[in-house]
């Protein structure tokens, strides 16, 4: 089944990519969210409807999680569902910067199994299947192999290396950068481009889900801060928190956290 989804989600990426390149980010109509959500802009609703259309028309019987769509519940009576964030890092969108992408991924019973991370600005399509490995731009890509996580680079916010998060109120030495996408900082990490990535506030399945399949189908781990595996299409689709990368690095993070 994950090889039977895979190449639906690579065309239905390519096409949602463009759909939003067809909108200028930064004159494109935006509004804010209720509660302080944070932004959308019309690019990011055509996008939805487009991969709404599409994607439920190819697997009827699919349930559907979005970002920009009603959550009615319906999903959870769903062996399989997608799960969808029609532009990951709407703000970029909106600058004009190319770091946006769109994540796109299936579920089953709770366990992502093909997942596409496609930045259209970048032409760089991210993907992966269960037990079959992840590519970029259908070459296979790694997780890196440093094992030392004083060597390390995790792509991380700020908030993250406040002391109260770490055992004995002590951040480990690690050096930090950072990238608004958590799709995109997923998918850098399976490319080994950095060590890890890490959120630790509570994370919207559809900004983790894709990535978090391609970080281990690159050789990696995903899991949330606490150490336990990722399950998705959960009645509140949050997760507390994500830890990804090479695995002696992840689970270094991991250990240190409080």
């Amino acid at each position: 089944m994950p090889a039977h989804d895979l190449p639906l989600l690579i065309d239905a990426a390519r096409i949602a990519g463009r759909v939003a390149t067809s909108f200028v980010g930064k004159t494109a109509q935006r509004w804010d969210k209720p509660d302080g959500a944070g932004p959308v802009t019309e690019a990011d609703i055509a996008v939805n409807d487009l991969l709404s259309s599409t994607l439920r028309k190819a697997r009827p019987d699919y349930g559907w999680l979005s970002e920009e769509s009603e959550d009615t519940g319906e999903r959870l009576g769903r062996d399989r569902v997608f799960i969808v964030d029609p532009i990951d890092g709407t703000r970029s969108f909106v600058e004009g910067s190319g770091t946006w992408a769109h994540s796109i991924a299936v579920a089953e019973n709770g366990i992502v199994t093909a997942a596409v991370v496609y930045l259209p600005m970048r032409d760089k399509l991210y993907a992966a299947a269960s037990g079959q490995g992840a590519t970029l731009n259908g070459a296979p890509i790694r997780t890196s192999r440093k094992k030392s996580l004083h060597e390390a680079t995790v792509l991380a916010a700020r908030p993250a290396l406040v002391a109260h998060h770490w055992k004995g109120r002590e951040t480990p030495t690690f050096k930090r950068s950072y990238r608004p996408s958590l799709a995109y900082r997923l998918a850098l990490v399976a490319e080994g481009r950095f060590e890890a990535m890490m959120t630790l506030r509570d994370s919207w399945e559809w900004d983790i889900a894709a990535g978090a399949l391609i970080a281990a189908e690159a050789g990696g781990c995903a899991h949330d801060r606490t150490g336990k595996p990722l399950r998705f299409n959960n009645a509140d689709p949050r997760l507390n928190g994500v830890v990804a990368g090479g695995g002696p690095v992840c689970a270094a993070l991991i250990d240190a956290l409080a």
